[in-house]
């Protein structure tokens, strides 16, 4: 790994590069390995941590996207369940087949959503039934084609899956099981990305915590946020990234864009067997009363149950609020109605906002498309090239498409492509440890490879501890301890560390150590 002093040196020297990628989520960081693939000289930089902002707070799912068939979004699921399969097959230590099951308890509810959406006469859609959800699934299933990585769906009574799972709502007429993929650990799949893309070679660089100022003809100034100090570098082209805040970074290149109409979506990690059990290794999805599309996900000994979907103007403000606790605690009772959940078990919170393009219409959060383009804009003769919209699953395919557009303006050929490559084949199994029984060897290996700035890089991003309820202060102060020996830390720089980790779970998780 090329360390970051030794990138900010080379690039004080050298400030012509190809391509500067701004904001270092999924989307970019799929552009720049693709780009370094290609041999393209490029460097990736983010304000925050690797994979800190809209990509940190996904539903965790590589999932082609069913309930987009109603809104008539053939295209994009077609591409998400191919790039699905793609994920399991090309990360298998990281993705899994996921077995999804939706309780159903209507027969022929739905029926006219899809036609009367079209006509725009449908704002909030009814109930689906199994009528609808069997044509859907047998839809989705032949969107797999002969790459069969997952099964079939199967449909079955109310008495077959209450034998299978005893504390389901006895009320349901039907339940349906189909595949998706389970991302065990985003953070950790795109830091893997990121570290493939630099072991191409020296042409590819990425740092974290490293923002943007602003532009002075062909000129880009760039700020390390840990010392302060800024440094300019002239680009042939920039490639915008930064999901949700498109918009923020392109006011600060003196571009006045509305890309954005971003939407929050919630999600808590509760503590609770009971629950645990009853699920086993399903994921439940199902509709609420309300028309909600809603989740209970096994997150290894925990379950995480959300998310939500509302309009939000400033994305850093996105949290939990204890309206939508009380939502999803009381929405559990719906599929299993026997099963108390309290929220006292909830041991995470996490709130993030999907970067969906702005529409300037009336249509509901779920009508919005979660498909993807690229707006290209100039700025004193450097094409600005920004990434609307997307989704985990289909990254790579969208930063597919970015690159030929780099590689055409650059005036290159493509000569490499990912859509059989692994990724992060020489992955760090311990990141996936559910308890904190870590050795000081193991933390001091991951601060010298995974570009680890600050404790909560560690804990949140580089492990699962947080997620998992795992940390009490004792432990913290403890990986402080060792992280702190790896990257030279005094005692100072420990404590700081340790309340800045603190004030973090407290204010975006509420979470107290």
């Amino acid at each position: 790994m090329t360390s970051r002093q030794n990138i900010f040196t080379h690039l004080q020297k050298h400030p012509d590069i190809s391509v500067l990628i701004v904001g270092a989520g999924i989307n970019g960081i799929g552009v720049f390995r693709d780009l370094a693939l290609n041999g393209v000289d490029a460097l990736l930089i983010d304000r925050g941590d690797f994979c800190a902002g809209a990509s940190a707070a996904s539903s965790r799912m590589a999932h082609g996207g069913i309930r987009y068939l109603e809104n008539g979004e053939f295209r994009l699921v077609r591409e998400a369940v191919q790039e699905r399969n793609r994920l399991i097959q090309n990360a298998p230590t990281l993705v899994k087949p996921l077995p999804t099951t939706i309780p159903i308890f209507k027969i022929f509810s739905g029926l006219l959503n899809a036609p009367l959406k079209f006509l725009g006469l449908l704002e909030k859609p009814a109930e689906r039934g199994a009528l609808v959800i069997k044509l859907g699934l047998m839809l989705y299933d032949a969107y797999t084609g002969k790459n069969r990585v997952v099964p079939r769906h199967v449909f079955e009574s109310r008495q077959k899956a209450l034998q299978r799972f005893p504390r389901l709502n006895p009320r349901i007429r039907y339940a349906a099981t189909y595949y998706d993929g389970l991302l065990l650990s985003p953070e950790r799949l795109a830091l893997e990305l990121v570290l493939d893309a630099e072991a191409e070679g020296p042409h590819a660089r990425a740092l974290n915590y490293v923002s943007l100022l602003g532009v002075e003809g062909e000129t880009i100034t760039l700020q390390d946020e840990l010392t302060g100090s800024t440094f300019n570098l002239r680009p042939k082209i920039v490639i915008n990234a930064a999901g949700p805040w498109i918009d923020r970074v392109n006011r600060a290149l003196g571009l006045p864009t509305r890309y954005l109409g971003p939407t929050k979506g919630s999600h808590l990690v509760l503590d609770n067997p009971e629950l645990r059990a009853a699920i086993g290794d399903h994921e439940f999805f199902f509709e609420n009363k309300d028309g909600r599309i809603v989740l209970i996900f096994p997150l290894f000994d925990k379950v995480m149950i959300g998310t939500s979907d509302l309009p939000i103007e400033d994305p850093d403000s996105a949290r939990c609020t204890p309206e939508e606790e009380e939502y999803f605690l009381e929405m559990v009772g719906r599929v299993f109605p026997d099963i108390p959940v309290r929220r006292e078990q909830i041991v995470f919170r996490f709130s993030g906002v999907r970067p969906l393009a702005y529409t300037g219409s009336a249509k509901t959060t779920g009508q919005i498309t979660r498909d993807h383009h690229i707006r290209e804009d100039t700025l004193n003769g450097i094409p600005v090239l920004s990434l609307v919209g997307g989704k985990w699953t289909s990254f790579r395919a969208f930063s597919e498409q970015a690159t030929d557009r780099v590689l055409a303006l650059l005036g290159r050929t493509r000569r490499a492509d990912t859509r059989s490559l692994p990724i992060g084949a020489g992955a760090n199994a311990a990141a996936l440890k559910t308890t904190p029984d870590y050795t000081r060897e193991e933390i001091h290996a991951m601060a010298q490879r995974e570009k680890i700035v600050h404790l909560d890089d560690l804990l949140l991003r580089r492990t699962l501890l947080a997620y998992l309820g795992q940390l009490t202060r004792e432990r913290v102060e403890q990986f402080a301890a060792w992280l702190g020996e790896a990257l030279g830390w005094d005692a100072a720089r420990r404590e700081a560390e340790v309340t800045r980790l603190a004030q973090i779970l407290a204010d975006s998780h509420g979470v107290r150590l």
